[in-house]
């Protein structure tokens, strides 16, 4: 389970409306008067898995704000649901209420998109684990993988010292699959485990043999690594790796691949392309304080 303690994640979302608020939202300033409470609506306005409310409930709650949760990271809601009610500040809402949505917004759409593609694997009987890749946007790395996670995903490396990932450039270097494994297994600690990037059925065998973890099958179509599969087993290798497929799979692909019963298929455009859901923040309260 992600989880960032109090103080780190509201700093976090803090830089996201610095960056945004500039030197100050002189429309705010120059139209509403100081003193001024309102309540207002955090609403879905589309089917979809909300992600992000309890991250923004508690920077608003650093803020002043009083905030009812309605709808709980993870849960499905329909269109018109509220997601969660929020009382404060009107000048102070009204300059943080972009920076909220595009946090909810997009991690929401990650989610939604995540338990759909799930969906889609498990109605067609497999149990493929459903991963998503470092193709993320800079500075909400956390939030985008907490979005996978609450779609159900795996979320991968979330830093690049989680995992001993060797890829193509790497490889470029060194030259050699069998040698990129040994020289990385010779000095890894036990704690971490070793993937290998290949591009041909005789480099994942090769990488197996010197001791890989983990093969990521790297642009396979589903009848390479149907032999890919197939001459692990032929070695006897076949239960002693994790074989990972990415590359060209999508929500529309995405159970042709998971039918030649690979172990994961990691997919970047679940963090990449994924368009936000639909939600709006809606003032529905006026007071003076």
């Amino acid at each position: 389970m992600m989880f960032l303690p109090g103080g780190i994640l509201e700093e976090k979302i803090q830089g996201f409306l610095e960056e945004d608020i500039g030197q100050g939202d002189v429309t705010t300033l120059l139209t509403i008067p100081h003193g001024i409470i309102v309540e207002a609506e955090v609403v879905a306005e589309e089917e979809g898995i909300v992600a992000g409310i309890e991250e923004v409930s508690t920077f608003l709650r650093d803020l002043g704000f009083k905030v009812d949760i309605r709808a709980s990271n993870g849960s499905k809601v329909e269109k018109g649901t509220i997601a969660m009610r929020i009382v404060g500040d009107a000048r102070t809402l009204l300059s943080t209420e972009r920076t909220i949505l595009n946090l909810v917004t997009r991690m929401s759409g990650i989610a939604t998109k995540t338990r759909r593609v799930i969906k889609k694997v498990r109605d067609a009987g497999y149990k493929t684990i459903i991963a998503c890749t470092r193709k993320v946007a800079p500075g909400l790395l956390y939030f985008d993988k907490k979005a996978v996670m609450l779609g159900g995903g795996d979320t991968h490396r979330l830093h690049m010292d989680d995992l001993i990932l060797i890829k193509d450039n790497h490889l470029a270097i060194i030259g050699d699959v069998s040698e990129a494994v040994k020289r990385a297994g010779k000095v890894a600690s036990f704690s971490k485990k070793i993937e290998i990037e290949v591009s041909s059925e005789k480099e994942a065998l090769d990488a197996v043999e010197a001791g890989a973890n983990i093969i990521m099958l790297d642009n396979f179509s589903p009848k390479k690594i149907r032999n890919t599969i197939s001459l692990l087993i032929e070695k006897g290798l076949r239960d002693k790796v994790f074989v990972e497929v990415s590359g060209g799979i999508n929500e529309f692909n995405v159970v042709e691949f998971a039918a030649t019963e690979v172990d994961i298929l990691s997919l970047g455009e679940i963090t990449a392309s994924t368009k936000a859901l639909d939600m709006s923040l809606d003032i529905i309260k006026v007071m003076e304080e």
